[in-house]
């Protein structure tokens, strides 16, 4: 984890910091900066799906409950992501928060939360977990926040849960999945995550590796960043830490499996 360490502290200006747990130790590996507040952007999406199952596990809602005059964000890509979904203006909750985590669509957002109590009932449900976490109806808001640490911990939750109860929690899990953030040299399908940038912020907060056996959970959020339509190097060192990250997925898989040699 030392390289992931060095890499991301190549960051000349701004503040950064990353958080990465590992199932097999059920504990964190690294940790620089856990109390960052960063800027969420669109990762904000997670915790308002976090928010969406809690309250269909309470039976609120069910995700078979229908969310009316829906319209896609035409500058996201649902048109490819889902193009089975144009011009419909009604979706199943389910639907629509999977919509909202896989194409960071904001326009689906706002109808969701409206749906289930507006903004300000929804974050006082979600700060009834997570103190710090601020959600805003414009993603772009610097208000739109969340503090490292917490937002891994409502990562790990979400992980956990759809082991425990997949029904529940699909969703969620399926707009990870769907999302289109690739990176050059990493198997798509080891790369679960959920992105958010504006000019001067990157936040990455996703599931590293085989997500049914022992995936890394990481955060990372920078913010103060010279602006990134200029200037890419910060987005190439965080590609970089990324790539590194899969690395020591690989490694640990590794280890697992030795260790499964040497006790059979």
């Amino acid at each position: 984890m030392e390289n992931v360490l060095e890499k991301i502290k190549e960051l000349e200006s701004g503040e950064v910091g990353i958080i990465i747990y590992s199932q097999v130790k059920q504990d964190i590996l690294l940790s620089l900066n856990k109390g960052l507040l960063v800027p969420l952007a669109s990762a904000a999406k997670v915790a308002i799906a976090f928010c969406i199952a809690r309250l269909v596990e309470e039976r609120h809602y069910k995700w078979t409950d229908i969310v009316e005059d829906v319209t896609l964000n035409p500058e996201e890509d649902s048109n490819e992501v889902y193009p089975h979904f144009q011009n419909r203006e009604n979706l199943a909750l389910r639907d629509a928060v999977e919509v909202m985590v896989a194409c960071h669509d904001s326009f689906v957002a706002d109808r969701i939360v409206q749906f289930c109590g507006g903004w300000e009932m929804i974050n006082q449900k979600i700060k009834s977990y997570f103190k710090n976490i601020n959600i805003t109806q414009n993603p772009r808001d610097l208000d739109n926040k969340g503090e490292l640490s917490e937002m891994l911990e409502l990562l790990r939750l979400i992980h956990q849960g759809y082991k425990i109860n997949p029904d529940l929690w699909v969703p969620v899990i399926n707009g990870l999945v769907r999302q289109r953030g690739d990176i050059e040299g990493i198997p798509s399908h080891f790369l679960n995550h959920m992105t958010g940038g504006l000019d001067n912020v990157v936040v990455d907060i996703g599931i590293m590796g085989e997500f049914s056996k022992n995936p890394l959970l990481f955060v990372l959020g920078a913010k103060e960043l010279p602006n990134r339509n200029k200037e890419k190097s910060a987005d190439e060192i965080i590609i970089d830490a990324m790539k590194l990250i899969y690395n020591e997925y690989c490694n640990q898989e590794v280890d697992q499996e030795n260790k499964s040699i040497s006790n059979s």
